[in-house]
């Protein structure tokens, strides 16, 4: 199922969620106009790597010959920059378009609810947390994850606490028929949560996975929904 709209009314322009957009718009056409190894040393040392966590709490025989507390402080400052740069990094056109069309269709509302600064706050935060979920069910994986649908799920989680009667017009594709319907937003987005849930807990133990960051949708929409609590 594809969102197309949420037919929810604002009383604001939704500023803050068309910058983001246009970050990782301009983000990845930065990205696309790297040569193919540049692209991918962007990715390899901007994107999360579980194992750089794991370095921090477990050091390698060399790093523990250099001085702990250095190793420590290099090794969070890494870490953490890398929850911040993930979020603007895209595999492909496909992922982009896909994500940005979530964040399009459900952060508008939210950030009417919260405002503007609230909403970025709320976001990056969101994000964090999503990298951190994925680092702690990835422990010890070396594949780069990247992609704002962490934060992302984060908005959705609010949207569903928020405006859990909302319409979501949403294109329904079956084989090689189209149509739309208004599903609610708890019907929607508990049906999505849901997929990710299973998909989720059916690769725990994959550490080595390159596909979905499953537990960053997880930990994100979660993290989301409760912070919107508060709103």
């Amino acid at each position: 199922m594809i969102p197309l709209r949420a037919e929810n009314p604002r009383r604001t322009f939704a500023v803050v969620n068309l910058l983001l957009i246009a970050m990782n718009i301009a983000v990845f056409i930065y990205q696309v106009s790297l040569p193919r190894r540049a692209a991918e040393r962007l990715i390899d040392n901007f994107g999360v790597v579980p194992a750089r966590a794991q370095q921090i709490v477990s050091p390698s025989p060399a790093a523990k010959r250099e001085p702990r507390s250095t190793v420590a402080n290099s090794g969070i400052v890494a870490v953490v920059t890398t929850l911040f740069t993930s979020m603007f990094l895209h595999g492909g056109l496909l992922h982009l378009l896909g994500n940005m069309l979530f964040l399009w269709v459900f952060g508008a509302s939210v950030e009417d609810h919260m405002g503007h600064f609230s909403y970025l706050m709320f976001y990056l935060i969101c994000g964090l947390g999503a990298g951190a979920a994925h680092i702690l069910a990835n422990w010890g994986s070396t594949v780069p994850s990247i992609g704002a649908s962490g934060a992302i799920s984060g908005v959705m989680g609010a949207y569903i606490v928020l405006f859990p009667r909302s319409k979501i017009l949403t294109l329904v594709p079956i084989i090689i028929f189209f149509f739309t319907v208004r599903l609610p937003a708890i019907l929607f987005l508990g049906y999505w949560f849901l997929i990710q849930f299973l998909s989720g807990f059916s690769a725990l133990g994959d550490i080595d996975q390159s596909g979905v960051a499953w537990w960053a949708h997880i930990g994100g929409f979660l993290l989301g929904a409760l912070l919107a609590f508060g709103t």
